[in-house]
């Protein structure tokens, strides 16, 4: 049998209340995150996106982890489109390896049982 652990999270973003003028992304103003340039921009891995209760919303994988996020509050077809609100945090792990990516994502949507990734699921 196969051990699978699951990566610790290299950077972890959460929401913040903003005070004063809106920054110049309208986006990051909207939803509250506005340290993305902490993810890596041309790494590839993992992101999860937790409530404030700590409960994983959604699991997603990406060859390029920071424009893959932002994605996810701009598009119209993204799978949280209608529960943006809900995210308080963001966990994002460097993974190169896009069979690892793959296998690590399936695990933690079974394993976590993400609320919001419904093509994955084993766990019903």
């Amino acid at each position: 049998m196969i051990k699978i652990e699951i990566p610790n999270p290299d950077i972890a973003i959460t929401k913040n209340h903003q005070v004063g003028e809106k920054v110049e992304a309208p986006i990051s103003s909207e939803y509250g995150f506005t340290d993305y340039n902490k993810i890596p921009r041309d790494k590839g891995g993992i992101i999860l996106f937790f409530n404030a209760n700590d409960e994983l919303l959604f699991v997603g994988k990406a060859r390029k982890l920071r424009p893959r996020v932002k994605r996810h509050f701009e598009d119209t077809v993204s799978p949280i489109k209608l529960h943006r609100h809900e995210v308080y945090k963001i966990a994002v792990s460097v993974i190169e390896d896009p069979m690892e990516r793959e296998i690590y994502e399936t695990y933690i949507i079974n394993t976590l049982q993400a609320k919001y990734n419904i093509d994955k699921v084993f766990y019903k």
